[in-house]
């Protein structure tokens, strides 16, 4: 199959942001259900693909732009923090440009047996490249303080101290199912509150057991190394935690994080801008999110590469 079985979020958006010519070479960084891939490659891109879900890689083996000769669509079944290295080998040393679809996948959230929702009871595993410990090896093993700490970090869970209690008291634990009621009765839901309480341990879990933050900082760092001058960079984030590291490596790269007292001098950077033109906060019509509700938290961020010599990024989230 070439069509994809999920909307791409933010897709008219993204393609704006890339102003992808004929013949440009792309890098789409989350292939997942390969949407903005298909809209890539009708544009006449060469896209390079990656993503870590085996999954994902053998369904794009099927689409015939992998077998044109040179192939148009090259799938790279790696983390997209080893971009640099992909493109090393496949003997690229500049991109167009190169876009980024944060988080978990629709394809990944509408199989039970991936584990990653609890809309439908499954095996507790949350791994998208299915090579780390699982989610269910996390919270059965884990000490209460540090799944506390996870579900305050990355799920931003005030109540993550109740949570991890209870999810101790419950173990083990081996579904999506039983993970969700743990939490839900931990925090006192009842059916029909605007929204399930579960979600935030969710996303905490799911970001800790894939490392995701410390992915998409070096996603974002390499993104960096292999922009041409005048090449494009759009990325797709879904909540806060994501946003704000895109937002503050994007001001950052441009020189234009504010200092911090209008009674200090301006700080002078002691390097050029490495990107330009950054957009601001780009979020989903209310066209978009009636016809694609997981559009809601989408927030897209656009910069151009400028001639700057790229930083390499040593810190992790």
């Amino acid at each position: 199959m070439t069509e994809a079985p999920h909307i791409p979020v933010l897709l008219d958006e993204v393609i704006e942001a890339l102003a992808i010519q004929p013949g440009d070479v792309l890098i789409d960084a989350t292939f997942g259900a390969g949407g903005y891939t298909r809209a890539f490659l009708d544009a006449g891109a060469t896209v390079h693909a990656f993503d870590r879900d085996p999954d994902a890689i053998a369904a794009g083996q099927a689409w015939p732009e992998t077998r044109e000769d040179p192939p148009r669509l090259v799938l790279h079944p790696r983390r997209f923090s080893e971009m640099v290295e992909a493109m090393t080998e496949a003997g690229v040393a500049q991109v167009d440009g190169v876009a980024m679809d944060i988080g978990v996948s629709s394809m990944q959230l509408d199989q039970a047996e991936r584990g990653f929702a609890f809309s439908m009871d499954g095996p507790l595993d949350m791994r998208m490249d299915r090579q780390r410990p699982n989610a269910a090896d996390f919270v059965n093993e884990a000490s209460e303080s540090e799944i506390a700490d996870v579900l305050y970090k990355y799920g931003e869970e005030r109540q993550s101290r109740r949570v991890a209690r209870a999810i101790v008291a419950a173990r083990p634990l081996e579904t999506t199912g039983q993970l969700a009621n743990v939490v839900r009765k931990a925090l006192g839901y009842h059916a029909g509150a605007p929204k399930d309480p579960a979600t935030r341990s969710f996303q905490a879990i799911r970001i800790h057991v894939n490392g995701e933050l410390d992915e998409l900082v070096a996603g974002l760092s390499a993104a960096e190394q292999l922009l041409r001058e005048g090449g494009r960079l759009a990325v797709v984030s879904f909540h806060s935690l994501e946003d704000r590291i895109v937002k503050s490596f994007l001001r950052d790269a441009a020189n234009a994080n504010p200092r911090g007292s209008r009674h200090l001098p301006e700080a002078q950077s002691l390097s050029p801008p490495r990107f330009g033109d950054l957009s601001k906060a780009i979020r989903p019509s209310r066209a978009e999110t009636e016809r694609n509700p997981r559009a809601r938290s989408a927030t897209l961020r656009a910069a151009t590469r400028t001639a700057a010599p790229a930083q390499y990024q040593e810190k992790v989230a």
